[in-house]
C-alpha cells in the first residue's frame, strides 16, 4: 500500500496532474487532492505525511467547496440564534404565558409579576420608636448604634452607596428568620401562622429595594469586596442569634429598621436641597411600586422609606410576641403588611 501511494505521490510530482474520476450526469467528482498544510508526521487513517505535507484521500460526492456547506450553515444558524431569548426544551410542557400590564403593552420583568406590584402606604408614622426595657432590648438597640458607627465614617455623605449595602445587609434577616421557621415547621409538624411568608415577602421586598438602587448607583469593586465580606459575617452570625433567641433577633431588625428610616430621611433631605440630583425614577422602581411614568429619585425613595417603617413594626411585633412567652404561630402574621 505504501509502495503504491509513494508511486502516485511520485507521479503526481513529475507530471503535475491530479487525477479525476466523474460518473453519470450528476457532476460526481471522485479524486486525491494534495493539501497543502504543514503538520507533524504521524500515523493519521486519513492520509499519509510527505515532504511535510499531508496526502489526503479526499471521497465526496460533492466538489470540494460543497464540502464546508454544511460548517458553513451551523455557524450562520448559530449568527442567527445570537440575541434571541433562550426557549427550553418543550418536552416539559413548561411555558411562561404573555403577560401584559394594564394598558396592553408586555410585561418586561421576570423577577417579579404585576399581582406582586403595590402602592406604598407612605403615610405610616415615621417617628415611631420601641424604648427599650430590658437587657436584651439595650443589648440590640446599643448594637444597631455601635455598627452605624463605622459604616457613616466609610460612607458618609455617599447616600446612595450607603443605601445599597444597607440593602445587602437588610434582606438577610427575613430570610433567614423565614427558613429556620420553615425547618421548625416540617419537624414540628406544625402551622407557622402565615410567618414564614411574611418574613420571606419582607426578605423579597428588601432585594427589591437593592435591585432598584443599584439602577442608580454602581458599585465600585472595592464595595463589592466589601458587600461579600458584611454578607458572610452577618448571615452566619444572625443564623446563630436566631437559633439562640429568636426575640432578641427580631428585636434587632426592628432597630435596624428604625437606623434605615433615619438613614432614607437623610437622603431625602439631601436631594431635597440639591445635592444629590434629583434624577429619573429607574423603570423597575415604576412598576414596583406602581409609580407614576414621571416619578424621580424622589418618589423612589420616600416609597422605599415607607417600606421600612412597615419592617420596623413587623419586626417589633414579632419580638413583642416572644417577649410575652408566646410563639409566632399563635398569633396572625402581617402578610402583604409592606
Amino acid at each position: 500500500m505504501n509502495r503504491f501511494v509513494l508511486s502516485s505521490v511520485k507521479q503526481c510530482l513529475v507530471n503535475g496532474q491530479r487525477y479525476y474520476g466523474s460518473g453519470g450526469g450528476g457532476g460526481l467528482v471522485y479524486g486525491s487532492a494534495l493539501v497543502g498544510r504543514s503538520v507533524h508526521l504521524s500515523g493519521q487513517r486519513n492520509g499519509v505525511m510527505f515532504g511535510g505535507f499531508e496526502w489526503r484521500r479526499m471521497m465526496s460526492s460533492a466538489p470540494a467547496s460543497m464540502e464546508k456547506a454544511p460548517l458553513e450553515k451551523k455557524e450562520q444558524e448559530k449568527e442567527e440564534m445570537k440575541g434571541k431569548d433562550v426557549v427550553a426544551s418543550s418536552y416539559w410542557g413548561i411555558s411562561r404565558p404573555t403577560i401584559t400590564r394594564e394598558d396592553g403593552t408586555v410585561w418586561p420583568w421576570n423577577c417579579f409579576m404585576p399581582w406582586e406590584t403595590y402602592k406604598a402606604d407612605v403615610s405610616i408614622d415615621l417617628k415611631k420608636h420601641h424604648v427599650p426595657k430590658n437587657f436584651l432590648d439595650k443589648l440590640a438597640y446599643r448594637t444597631v448604634k455601635f455598627l452605624r458607627i463605622p459604616v457613616d465614617l466609610f460612607f458618609q455623605r455617599r447616600y446612595g452607596c450607603h443605601a445599597m449595602m444597607l440593602e445587602t445587609v437588610a434582606a438577610v434577616p427575613g430570610m433567614v428568620g423565614g427558613m429556620l421557621l420553615h425547618l421548625k415547621s416540617l419537624r414540628k409538624f406544625q402551622q407557622s401562622g402565615g410567618w414564614i411568608k411574611a418574613l420571606l415577602e419582607e426578605a423579597e421586598n428588601e432585594r427589591m429595594h437593592l435591585m432598584t438602587i443599584v439602577e442608580l448607583v454602581k458599585p465600585k469593586w472595592y464595595e463589592r469586596l466589601l458587600v461579600l465580606a458584611v454578607q458572610g459575617v452577618f448571615f452566619n452570625g444572625f443564623f446563630v442569634l436566631y437559633l439562640s433567641s429568636p426575640k432578641l433577633a427580631h428585636r434587632f431588625v426592628g432597630y435596624l429598621e428604625e437606623e434605615a428610616v433615619f438613614s432614607y430621611t437623610e437622603y431625602l433631605e439631601s436631594i431635597e436641597s440639591g445635592e444629590t440630583e434629583n434624577v429619573p425614577a429607574p423603570a423597575i422602581a415604576i412598576d414596583y411600586w406602581r409609580l407614576p411614568k414621571d416619578a424621580r429619585l424622589k418618589d423612589v425613595i420616600t416609597v422605599i422609606r415607607a417600606d421600612e417603617a412597615h419592617h420596623r413594626d413587623i419586626n417589633h411585633f414579632a419580638s413583642d410576641i416572644q417577649f410575652q412567652g408566646k410563639e409566632l404561630r399563635e398569633a396572625p402574621a402581617p402578610i402583604g403588611y409592606h
